[in-house]
């Protein structure tokens, strides 16, 4: 297989990066379909964010935002840090080593356990840990813009919003 090593994979469900070279997943099987597609080893940038879906958000929302605390029992779809699993595996059992990862998610919870995971496994295979938390530019659909109270509406169970 030809390396290229030009390729960037951005994981969001809601977020769209402005440079159009990115290559956009919006969940986790988009991800993997992507990585089967192109190769691992041919992925110079892959940027993840945590919270893929409904599930998350009312996670994040409840728990994360509130108590500081992320249970992963609470959500149903498949997040990020599934993401960084698949990544490690693949690594390991193609024998290819991981592409720049950053992490872009708002959710401190979700990018630290991310970060965490990947830079240990960074640590285990003697490479320097540089699994970072990122900004990159992008844009939002308008159809996903909420205000702040909306999205405590929308999302968040905890028992003082009741």
């Amino acid at each position: 297989m030809k390396i290229n090593k030009r390729l960037r994979l951005y994981l969001d469900d809601i977020r769209t990066p402005k440079d159009p070279e990115w290559i956009v997943a919006r969940d986790y099987d988009e991800f993997v379909a992507q990585i089967k597609l192109h190769g691992l080893g041919n992925f110079e940038v892959i940027s993840l964010d945590h919270d893929l879906g409904e599930g998350a958000m009312v996670e994040y929302y409840t728990n994360v935002k509130n108590n500081y605390m992320l249970d992963y029992n609470n959500i149903n779809e498949r997040t990020g840090m599934d993401c960084c699993r698949y990544l490690v595996s693949e690594s390991m059992n193609e024998k290819i080593p991981l592409p720049q990862i950053y992490i872009h998610s708002a959710n401190p919870i979700g990018a630290g356990n991310m970060m965490g995971y990947i830079n240990n496994y960074l640590m285990n295979c003697k490479l320097p840990q540089i699994c970072v938390r990122v900004q990159i530019e992008h844009t939002i659909d308008e159809v996903f813009h909420l205000s702040p109270e909306a999205r405590k509406a929308k999302w968040d169970r905890s028992v003082e919003n009741e």
